[in-house]
């Protein structure tokens, strides 16, 4: 059975990375999507495990080669999903969770419409404000540019599958991991099951 697509999405600072770091201890054979970005790495990040770190150049020579699902320019940087990674995981029988932008999700909708999308929310914008203040990782003139995108991406909630409001996180995880679980349990994911259970009764019944 080929692996399910989940697209989890949320302006900067809604927690999103916390919560599927979280949810990738919790729930087995789910892989991370590793994404490519121009933007500097942040002190407590890792290149290969939370992003590929590469060149703008780099990153235009992949577009021209098609080697990305989807691709947008977020803050000022581009960021992108190999196609590759994701096609391969999916072949294998893996769930494969993606962390994009709103940009990146829509695009993902038009190529992979059976993708789970799930919209991951602040309490209120304020919250999210606060949020972005205190982490301290941008320069103010970031800052501003995100709080501004965020006014943005809030606008398309209502163009994804599920809304999970980060509140508190343990219970934004749950809900995430339930998402999961109950799509997992989808009849139309679990046709080669039905069909052998239906085959078995066959069998039975000649006897």
């Amino acid at each position: 059975m080929e692996g399910q697509l989940f697209v989890i999405c949320g302006p900067s600072g809604a927690g999103k990375t916390s919560i599927i770091k979280e949810v990738l201890k919790s729930v087995d054979n789910v892989v991370f999507s590793v994404s490519c970005t121009t933007r500097p790495k942040r002190p407590h990040e890792e290149d290969g495990k939370d992003y590929f770190f590469i060149t703008e150049e780099e990153f235009l020579n992949r577009v021209e080669k098609g080697e990305f699902l989807e691709w947008a320019r977020v803050h000022g940087y581009l960021y992108g999903t190999l196609r590759s990674f994701v096609e391969k995981h999916l072949e294998e029988g893996k769930d494969v969770i993606l962390d994009i932008d709103v940009q990146g999700a829509l695009s993902v909708k038009k190529s992979y419409p059976k993708a789970v999308f799930i919209y991951v929310a602040p309490p209120s914008y304020s919250d999210l404000k606060e949020r972005i203040l205190k982490r301290g990782t941008e320069k103010e003139a970031d800052i501003l540019v995100r709080l501004e995108n965020a006014k943005w991406e809030l606008m398309f909630m209502d163009e994804f599958d599920y809304l999970v409001i980060n509140k508190v996180l343990s219970d934004a995880v749950r809900r995430v991991v339930s998402i999961l679980i109950a799509e997992r349990a989808r009849v139309s994911r679990n046709s080669e099951k039905i069909e052998r259970f239906k085959m078995e009764v066959k069998g039975w019944r000649k006897l």
